[in-house]
């Protein structure tokens, strides 16, 4: 699919701007992810911000809604995705973000605060579906895992941004200014071309000539890339067959389950959990750093990892991202639950262990952030067909998302059961599996084009007509 080598007078430039402004989208997400942290100290614990009250049951709620809105979308937007194309689809998102975000500023009673998490849910996971799709078909091979990692980069910026203003500012102000974002993400992607790869589907050859010169270059030659996108379409339309048809395809059959098993193991590692019992870990270690400024180091910590994994996915690669986070998880998680453990036995024995789940803490955040936060999402625009990819994408992200709302929902009752340690400990012994499953199963995608990585689906690991055009290339 894409993408020719860069040696071919080709400009980078152009590629990082658009998938920097398709992220943007990924920013406002990000806002809507951290919106929860400032509001629950505000409209639960003080029972301000709003002219009725909101007790911890229903806010539990106001919370998970938008997971269940993400969840509902990923599979219609996936249809959406190829009728209108990827531009369009991220420019209409605007309009759930302003409706849901203005109910939630002016919201009359709680239902409107369900309601508008709902909406916004919608519009944050019909992002997540779009986003990565478009950045990995307007990129290069030699920077598509660079800027596919820029969209968990602009969420972690975004939940950061929502920390820092709600240090400062009450509830109603951080929520207008959330609601300004998207048509500021809306004015600025406007100018961004459409993939390539929907105008060749669409045959629209002359657009996609117009689009792949504004973000290689006037000066690149692009017959050899348009020639493979077109015989890639040639190929797709000659063997078009239903989606259900489509997803039986034993390479597509192997790409979901590769993708959703990433997904389940990206939620079911703790971070939910982690990210829950920061505030008292940070207390609890004696360390003078209330709930606020816990929260902002955290989301600083977000951000510099997941910087960082920007800047070595397409050195290191996927599989060692994500081995390296998992195993690091896995031993963080562990200790966490060892402190809560000795702590339920007794007090006193973890009264110089302070020091130990606040290590653990840094560690897990900093470690989920460069692999299991970006590159699930950077693997879903990478692993598919173009034919499935909008559908199985969707699948996916939908799958991610009903994993968010069933274990946010039910992290309680795991406490009431097995204890704050045995939860922690359930988390590793899962991210533990998860390690497995990325040695065994998940395929290195790093410096491969799409067709290359579809190859390797199928059991062709070394297929001579892609091995001649990689030397040619060099």
């Amino acid at each position: 699919m894409v993408h020719t080598s860069t040696s071919n007078n080709s400009r980078k430039l152009p590629q990082y701007v658009a998938a920097l402004a398709a992220a943007g989208g990924a920013f406002a997400c990000g806002t809507l992810l951290g919106w929860t942290s400032p509001a629950q100290t505000e409209i639960v614990d003080r029972g301000q911000g709003y002219d009725f009250s909101v007790d911890k049951s229903q806010f539990s709620w106001v919370g998970s809604a938008m997971t269940l809105g993400a969840a509902c979308v990923c599979i219609p937007i996936g249809f959406l995705i190829n009728l209108i194309g990827r531009k369009w689809t991220m420019l209409f998102l605007v309009l759930p973000f302003i409706l849901g975000w203005a109910m939630l500023i002016w919201a009359a009673n709680v239902g409107m605060l369900y309601a508008s998490r709902f909406i916004l849910g919608i519009a944050g996971g019909a992002f997540c579906v779009t986003a990565p799709m478009y950045t990995g078909e307007i990129a290069q091979k030699e920077i598509r895992g660079t800027l596919g990692s820029f969209f968990q980069l602009m969420i972690t910026i975004g939940i950061l941004f929502v920390y820092a203003i709600g240090a400062g500012l009450d509830i109603f102000w951080v929520s207008c200014i959330c609601g300004i974002l998207p048509l500021v993400f809306g004015a600025i992607f406007f100018f961004m071309p459409e993939s390539p790869t929907y105008l060749v589907a669409k045959d629209r050859s002359e657009n996609a000539i117009k689009s792949i010169q504004w973000l290689r270059g006037k000066e690149y030659d692009y017959e050899p890339e348009l020639a493979e996108l077109r015989e890639t379409d040639r190929e797709t339309k000659a063997n078009k067959v239903n989606v259900w048809a489509a997803l039986n395809r034993p390479v597509t059959r192997k790409a979901l389950a590769i993708s959703m098993g990433l997904m389940f193991f990206q939620q079911v590692c703790g971070i939910n959990a982690v990210i829950f019992y920061s505030s008292r870990i940070f207390e609890e270690a004696n360390t003078g750093i209330g709930a606020e400024w816990a929260t902002i180091i955290i989301g600083i910590m977000q951000v510099v990892a997941t910087l960082v994994s920007t800047m070595v996915v397409d050195k290191l690669g996927r599989r060692i991202l994500l081995l390296a986070s998992g195993t690091s998880m896995a031993l963080a998680t562990t200790a966490i639950g060892v402190y809560f453990y000795l702590q339920g036995v007794d007090k006193t024995k973890v009264v110089s262990l302070g020091w130990l789940p606040v290590a653990s803490l840094c560690i897990f955040i900093v470690m989920f952030s460069m692999g299991y936060g970006p590159v699930p999402w950077l693997m879903m625009g990478e692993l598919f067909a173009t034919d499935i990819k909008g559908f199985a994408g969707s699948l996916a992200g939908t799958s991610n998302w009903l994993l968010a709302f069933v274990v946010t929902k039910t992290f309680e009752d795991l406490n009431q059961a097995m204890g704050i340690g045995g939860t922690f400990w359930l988390f590793a012994g899962l991210t533990v599996v998860g390690v497995f499953f990325v040695f065994f199963a998940v395929p290195e995608t790093k410096g491969k084009s799409l067709n290359e990585i579809q190859l390797e689906l199928a059991g062709n690991r070394s297929n001579p007509s892609a091995a001649s055009d990689n030397k040619a290339e060099k």
